[in-house]
């Protein structure tokens, strides 16, 4: 793993009172953003080629502003992701990358199938990296007022890479969000949690898959990974059980799991370990335990419906069977989730964005409004539901 120089650490550490406000003239704030570079201790004429020339995407905007796909629900959404030919691919590349999938089960306790997962999904495991400009997305969700916070030390961590000469801020492109490489990852993260995985003196995550995937594996070690711990393992769950208790604040042993009616699909429990209910489309709907690592999914991402398929598949690569998708009640549309979303504001609960994705907030305040109806507390949204608020 690579040390952090003087500039980055002092990027990565900078006062909230140094930073530079969202919104307005893009050109004056692209000025300013250089200013604050080199007070941070850039050297001007690197600070200069890296902004200028900088320009705000709104194709970037738009993609930021539309992330239909995760209003999916969660059989529909894997469905998409996971085909033959991408549990096929995954194995040919734990093959071929066998000695480098080793080193990191060694060195970090994570298993293959994970990093494979967010390969697969990530980058089509590198197929498909994103023609955004790094440097331009970065810049332009900094300078938009929606999350700048986030941004901003991105981008003086890119520049950081600039100066190691493993990022052209004019030729490197990514994602929308600024990820970078096979593996997507942020250039904070790079610096950070960036291994050489092939020995040539670089962290190069576009061209070299063990260097992605050694970065990954070190990423997931710093967000909290249990080494040789599992992560998800689907079951069965009768019918007369407490709904409530399916939710990821909730942890049971096996032990209480099964005294509750609660069983492996297949096999036995994989560990003695507390693990949460999750119900992705309520009771009657696929069912699954997240083990304590399931929470460093997500780290990586905030969706609930990515993170259960990404754990999901990569207990497939690792060999688990199929899931058995139920037979849930159907999905609101995203009209009929915007105006539950709504209602359920106006009751008092805080479900965050009116964006018609089941997230967090949503199902929380689902859940209540269902025990306090009398209907079962499982935190899928249904019509029934709809027309009783």
């Amino acid at each position: 793993m690579r040390s952090l120089s003087i500039l980055a650490a002092i990027a990565l550490a900078a006062p909230a009172a140094a930073q530079v406000p969202c919104g307005g003239d893009f050109a004056a704030f692209r000025d300013t953003m250089e200013a604050e570079a080199v007070s941070r201790g850039a050297d001007p004429a690197l600070a200069r080629s890296f902004f200028a020339g900088t320009r705000q995407n709104q194709d970037v905007l738009a993609a930021d502003r539309r992330q239909g796909v995760f209003t999916l629900p969660f059989t529909d959404f894997a469905r998409r992701l996971i085909s033959q030919n991408r549990v096929d691919r995954g194995q040919a590349m734990s093959r071929e990358y066998d000695a480098t999938f080793e080193r990191i089960q060694a060195e970090f306790g994570v298993p293959r199938g994970v990093l494979l997962a967010f390969w697969a999904f990530e980058t089509d495991y590198g197929a498909v990296q994103g023609d955004f400009n790094t440097v331009d997305a970065l810049m332009t969700l900094a300078h938009d007022c929606r999350r700048p916070d986030l941004f901003r030390p991105q981008v003086f961590a890119a520049l950081e890479l600039a100066a190691m000469g493993d990022l052209d801020p004019r030729a490197t492109t990514g994602a929308w969000a600024g990820e970078i490489g096979q593996v997507q990852m942020l250039p904070r993260d790079i610096l950070e949690n960036g291994i050489d995985g092939d020995g040539d003196g670089h962290v190069r995550l576009k061209t070299s898959a063990p260097d992605a995937l050694m970065s990954g594996g070190s990423m997931l070690s710093a967000l909290g990974w249990r080494p040789n711990e599992p992560w998800l393992q689907e079951v069965v769950v009768p019918a007369n059980m407490d709904w409530s208790r399916a939710h990821l604040e909730n942890r049971h042993s096996p032990a209480e799991w099964a005294a509750m009616g609660v069983a492996p699909r297949s096999g036995a429990w994989a560990a003695e370990l507390p693990s949460s209910l999750v119900l992705p489309q309520g009771k009657d709907g696929p069912a699954f335990v997240g083990y304590p690592n399931f929470d460093v999914f997500f780290e990586w991402n905030q969706s609930f419906t990515y993170v259960l398929t990404a754990a999901y598949f990569a207990t497939r690569l690792e060999g688990a069977p199929v899931f058995a998708p139920g037979n849930p009640s159907p999905a609101l549309s995203d009209a009929e989730m915007r105006s539950l979303q709504t209602r359920l504001n106006a009751m008092g609960h805080d479900v965050g964005e009116i964006d018609g994705i089941l997230g967090a907030g949503t199902r929380s305040a689902v859940r209540a409004e269902q025990a306090r109806l009398g209907l079962p507390a499982d935190g899928w949204p249904t019509r029934d539901l709809l027309a009783r608020l």
